[in-house]
């Protein structure tokens, strides 16, 4: 146990110097939309709680998964919404990022069928260490025994930021596009003011639309895509929802610069003011041949928590349930 705990620090620390500070990511999914735009926030219109949890490399007892809870509602007085989003992403029980944001977005109706969001949040990034159970390099001897002494200087490396992202959202009939950009203050997550441990700015862009399949208007076909770009790292992905009253499925394909090539199916299931929600991604091409065919689990659960009048009209998309 020990020995793997080694091979996760030294992966961990490796991985956090070399990968220009990417963020955690939480998949190309709506249900923690605010944590990247908060243009988002209040788009649905009812003051909805989402709670969701994330597996990553599930199989491989890496220990990487994340904790994710947001609120968000529209708010009259305010001319748009408001809400708050947290985030605890544990890293191999080594690292240990938590983030925090309030966010507001005010909207403004710019034509008949034309609205634009504004958003801006607003928190703290923390990042800890537990280095307990952590054996570094020069604890082995040459015969390969644990001397449970090290010289490597990690004491007091946690540390905690100020952070803002912003973005707009763009409603146009039956479609919407975002975009944003996080880490504006670019916190630096490490001690040594070195470049590798600032958090690059993330820049998101997403676009979705809506396609009734009935006349009823309860079947509908929603066509979603996004891209991110992270310093030298760009990520994009599309897909579509199928959409019926109760029940949805979801299937989206994923690329990376790095030659990856995923797939992530999922499906939501609403009852009353209840959904739950599923995906699941998978690896089927790894452009450095080391990642493992499952990627990541994510299981959630919505709730709304009160009805406040909408904002947009009927005929104006509602977010894909996915």
């Amino acid at each position: 146990m020990r020995f793997r705990s080694m091979i996760l620090v030294t992966a961990v620390l490796v991985f956090l110097g070399e990968t220009t500070a990417q963020d955690t990511d939480y998949g190309a999914g709506y249900q923690t939309m605010i944590m990247r735009n908060p243009s988002f926030s209040g788009t649905a219109g009812d003051g909805i709680l989402r709670v969701s949890y994330m597996n990553f490399y599930p199989g491989n007892n890496y220990n990487l998964h994340s904790f994710y809870v947001s609120y968000d509602s529209y708010f009259p007085v305010l001319h748009g919404g408001a809400g708050f989003c947290l985030a605890n992403d544990h890293m191999g029980g080594i690292v240990n990022d938590m983030r925090g944001y309030i966010s507001y977005a005010y909207f403004l109706q710019a034509d008949r069928d034309f609205y634009i969001n504004a958003g801006l949040s607003a928190g703290f990034h923390h990042r800890g260490f537990s280095m307990g159970n952590a054996v570094f390099p020069d604890e082995i001897d040459r015969l390969g025994a644990i001397t449970g002494f090290t010289s490597e200087p990690f004491e007091n490396l946690n540390r905690t930021l100020f952070d803002i992202s912003t973005g707009f959202l763009f409603l146009w009939k039956k479609w919407i596009a975002g975009v944003s950009v996080s880490h504006l203050t670019g916190p630096d997550l490490g001690r040594q003011g070195q470049p590798e441990s600032r958090l690059e700015r993330s820049f998101h862009i997403q676009v979705a639309g809506d396609i009734d399949l009935s006349p009823d208007h309860e079947m509908k076909l929603r066509p979603v895509g996004m891209m991110d770009l992270q310093d030298k790292y760009a990520y994009g992905g599309a897909g579509a929802v199928l959409e019926s009253t109760n029940i949805s499925a979801s299937v989206v394909a994923l690329a990376d610069n790095n030659g990856d090539l995923d797939i992530q199916p999922g499906f939501t299931i609403k009852t009353g003011k209840i959904m739950f929600f599923y995906n699941y991604r998978f690896n089927l091409k790894s452009g450095n041949d080391i990642l493992p065919f499952s990627l990541m689990h994510q299981t959630g659960i919505s709730l709304i928590l009160n009805n406040v009048e909408k904002r947009l009209g009927s005929e104006t998309i509602k977010i894909p349930r996915m």
